[in-house]
């Protein structure tokens, strides 16, 4: 009898929750027991060397490696139907903010990329019927619209109580899949508020991470002379809104006038708000106190070294780096996002301190002195398991 086959679509693997969870799934599924195409839209990031030998990955297509990039790189690159359907989507989302009343981050713009690329862009290996589609990472129109498929699963990474969206093209896209991944009861929760109508094809999927991977890729090399400090903190993630690491520079300047003259917060990452953090630590006169290092192929050494995992975010679906913290075994300290508790049982397997800045700084405090907490946590960890390989038994359900 045939394996069943599977497609995978993802944008691109660079460093990044989401992409690190794919490899994670990719890790547990078993080449005994389904065959994996992989399309990945734009080959690019440091994250396409572990994508495990026996997945067949599909050679890139020339219209979706523009679909992010830049439109005058499109132009330039003569995907002029890839760019005149962003140009489009780009108008269609401007006249529809200018009439929405948005609160949260705005997210909407994916949809109508997504709607106007859709009649655009090519069929997906259009010679073979898959026995399940699997979209990763939104906008999900293509693997809808470009894929053949018996059954189609979409996942959500994000909370979605947060995040402006156009509903009336969410809710289509999403509703033509057979099943749509979650990663915690919270986006769930925050989902089904949006879409009730598509609350019966929500399923629970943990994200997967490779635990051998962390585990050895943390002893690569040592960090010692990069991270300084009686007291090191270290946070990971995209230089967006969303990681709330503009506040990070207000809440060390309040730990330091709490008497933690030795802290020093290391923030991994990259992104469009760098600019606007470097001014902030200026601003704020933290800059012996919170260092950026930039982009990171390997984080582990330095989570690793670190004293304590800090997740400082506004808003998050299920943080990835803070489950990498866990599996080694370091004492994690979070905000109160909407989605904290799905991610932290609160004293147990870490702490969940207040989202504001001054709430925040008090709450590090409390917990950088009391190490009594801390090595509870780290035991909790050392006999706990976070990879979540079990997970992927719920998708060979969804194909059996």
């Amino acid at each position: 009898m045939a394996k069943p086959r599977i497609i995978i679509l993802m944008h691109y693997l660079e460093l990044g929750g989401a992409e690190m969870a794919l490899i994670g799934l990719l890790c547990a599924l078993d080449p005994s027991r389904v065959d994996v195409d992989l399309f990945i839209y734009s080959h690019q990031g440091p994250l396409m060397k572990f994508i495990p030998k026996w997945v067949n990955l599909l050679p890139e297509d020339p219209a979706y490696s523009v679909v992010e990039r830049p439109i005058v790189e499109t132009i330039k690159k003569k995907q002029y139907k890839v760019a005149l359907g962003r140009l489009i989507a780009k108008a269609k989302h401007k006249l529809f903010v200018n009439y929405a009343k948005i609160e949260g981050e705005d997210a909407s713009l994916y949809s109508f990329i997504g709607h106007c690329l859709s009649d655009v862009l090519p069929n997906i290996s259009s010679n073979v019927e898959y026995d399940l589609c699997i979209s990763f990472l939104t906008p999900h129109d293509f693997g809808w619209h470009k894929v053949r498929a018996k059954r189609r699963i979409a996942w959500i990474h994000t909370d979605y109580s947060q995040m402006f969206v156009n509903r009336s093209l969410e809710l289509n896209v999403w509703g033509a899949y057979d099943a749509i991944a979650s990663i915690s009861d919270e986006v769930t929760h925050s989902f089904v508020k949006a879409f009730p109508s598509l609350e019966s094809r929500v399923i629970a999927i943990e994200n997967i991470l490779p635990e051998s991977y962390v585990r050895a890729r943390a002893d690569e090399f040592n960090v010692s002379e990069e991270m300084t400090g009686k007291v090191r903190l270290l946070s990971i993630g995209r230089f967006c809104a969303a990681k709330n690491y503009d506040n990070v520079p207000y809440i060390a300047r309040y730990m330091v006038k709490l008497g933690i003259q030795d802290l020093k917060w290391y923030i991994i990452g990259f992104g469009g708000d760098e600019a606007l953090i470097r001014t902030k630590i200026k601003e704020t006169g933290m800059e012996d106190h919170v260092v950026l290092l930039g982009k990171k192929e390997n984080p582990y050494p330095y989570i690793k070294a670190c004293d304590i995992y800090v997740q400082p975010s506004r808003y998050e679906g299920k943080s990835i780096t803070v489950r990498e913290a866990q599996i080694l075994c370091k004492p994690v300290a979070v905000t109160a996002y909407p989605t904290a508790p799905s991610q932290i049982k609160n004293g147990v397997d870490g702490v969940i301190v207040p989202l504001g800045n001054e709430g925040c700084a008090r709450g590090l405090a409390e917990f950088i002195a009391d190490t009594a907490t801390q090595s509870r946590i780290v035991e909790y960890l050392r006999t706990h398991d976070y990879a979540n390989i079990s997970e992927v038994e719920k998708i060979y359900n969804i194909i059996r």
